[in-house]
This record gives C-alpha cells, structure tokens and sequence, in this order.
C-alpha cells in the first residue's frame, strides 16, 4: 500500500538530487518518489523528498523562501560560477576589504535581475543549458527577476568570505558569487553551499542519507515521515460537512464563509483527514477542489 508523506534529507556532496529519489524510491518500494527543489551535486543541506501523494504538492516546496550558506573564493572566475569548473579569469583580489563586501550587498538585496549560469538545468529550444555548455555552444540567457530577501557577510578569511542568503524561487547562489566577483573587479565562484532551509524544512530536523538507509532497512522508517499537510501549514484550514465531503471528492465547487484572503485553503474531514487544497473562485465566490488527496476505504 503507498504511503504519503515527506522526508527532510540533508543531501551529501556528490549526489544529485535525482540520485537521492532513485535511492529512496528503491528503498521504500513506492512508485511516486519526488523532490521538492534540485540542489547541485556539490551542495548539501535540507532536499524534502515526496513520497505517495505528497509528490502533488511539490509546488508548495519550490515556491518557498530557502536559506543558503554559501562559501565564495574572491580572485578567480569559473565556467560553472563554482569550483567544479575550469578557471575563465582571476584577478589580484587583495585589495578587496569587508568594508567593501558589506557596501556591495544590498546591491543584491530584494528585486534583482539574475543571469542564469550556462551550467543549469534550463532549457534552451528544447535542450539542457548544461548539455550545450559540455559542447562548448554559449547562448543568450536572458536575465530573470528573481527576490533575494536577506544577505549577510557571516564570516570574512580573505581571499574567501561566506554569505547567508534567503531568497524566493529561482536564485542561483553561484550566479550571486559570480557577479559578486564581477562587481568587485576581481572575479569569484562559489566553493561550498548549504541548503539550511527549504519553505518547513530545516537542517536542524534533517536526516542524513545513511540514517534514512538505515530506518528502511531496519523497516521503520514510517516513523521518519512527515504528514502531507507540513507544507500547507500558511493555509487557513477549514472542516468540511459530509455534503461538502462528497463535493469535492467528486471535484465540485463548494461554498464557504469568510474572506478569501490568500486565495487557497486546506480542507479536513470531521475526524481530521487532509481531503483537498481548495483554490477561489472570483467569477463566483465558491472554492474549487485543486487538489483531491483519495482517501483509503
């Protein structure tokens, strides 16, 4: 029977976050393994893992703010705007100060436009972004507008410095250490990055692969998960009645009371069981069932 919840993994270096669903997935048997926000094969920290029909709401993860702690190495640029790249320039990077550093962050605070690195997972007329960098093609990347909405200096040991940023959907922390490198004069890519938060998921509660490796191979790790509605938690909840009950398990509108607000809601049975993500309906003032969570018989 599948199960539906989510894992909060603290992913290691070296795995992709395709390769840490491949491994759950094998683990645990079920066919509806996902993830909620890629993380480069060099970073680590906080990759919720969907399992069953928690694997609907994904979207709820990626939308979230996330917090990085990034590792930037000042006086070298790279084609991969980390250290996994070939050097494209470098540059004397002693005379940068803190003072500097700290005067050039809000620069990169709040609405900013972004360049996405060749090396991504974007697509470009159908194709990776990172499968034409391999073969030596660049193209044009337009410039995204992506929200930065903190960064701090958290420590200096030049020529290397570390950043804490809590962005929106999209940021790409090398493409932040590579313009910060530019914006100096001396070039820069990112050394190492931490997922330290991901929407509810923090690195304090994570778990790390071996431990997870561990708990299904000991066939306990049931008791790891967390339940569907841990990422609906900025959701007003409501109870339904049986009548509305049978509505949106048939995927009919309902009506309910109150102001719209953020324009979605978590809807529970009498006896607490998730049911639905409800979205508003303006042209009518009903809610219509987003989405329906099957319930067992």
């Amino acid at each position: 029977m599948g199960v539906n919840g989510f894992l909060n993994i603290d992913k290691p270096a070296g795995n992709t976050s395709a390769d840490v669903v491949t491994k759950v997935r094998r683990w645990s048997g079920q066919r509806h393994v996902g993830h909620g926000g890629t993380l480069d094969p060099m970073a680590t920290g906080v990759l919720p893992v969907c399992l069953g029909q928690a694997t609907r709401l994904a979207s709820f993860i990626t939308e979230s703010h996330k917090t990085y702690r990034a590792e930037v190495m000042l006086g070298e640029s790279t084609d991969t705007y980390d250290s996994e790249g070939s050097t494209t320039a470098s540059a004397d990077p002693t005379s940068v100060t803190r003072e500097q550093v700290q005067a050039l962050l809000p620069s990169f605070s709040g609405a900013i436009l972004q360049q996405p690195p060749m090396y991504s997972a974007l697509k470009h007329r159908g194709q990776r972004l990172y499968h034409l960098a391999r073969a030596g093609i660049e193209v044009e990347r337009p410039h995204r507008e992506v929200q930065v909405f903190r960064i701090e200096l958290i420590d200096w040991q030049p020529p290397r410095l570390s950043i804490e940023v809590e962005c929106g959907r999209g940021t790409y922390i090398r493409s932040l250490a590579h313009d910060m490198g530019q914006a100096l004069g001396c070039g820069a890519h990112l050394t190492a990055l931490m997922r330290t938060s991901c929407g509810p998921f923090d690195m304090t509660d994570s778990l790390s692969l071996d431990r997870v490796e561990a708990a299904f191979r000991n066939d306990d790790w049931r008791k790891l998960l967390l339940p569907m509605d841990t990422v609906l938690g900025r959701l007003t909840a409501v109870t339904l009645s049986e009548a509305d009950e049978r509505s949106v398990a048939d995927g009919r509108p309902i009506a309910i009371d109150g102001d719209p607000g953020e324009g979605h809601r978590r809807a529970y049975s009498a006896d607490g069981r998730l049911l639905a993500v409800l979205r508003f309906l303006p042209e009518n003032g009903l809610w219509q069932p987003e989405k329906v969570f099957p319930q067992r018989q």
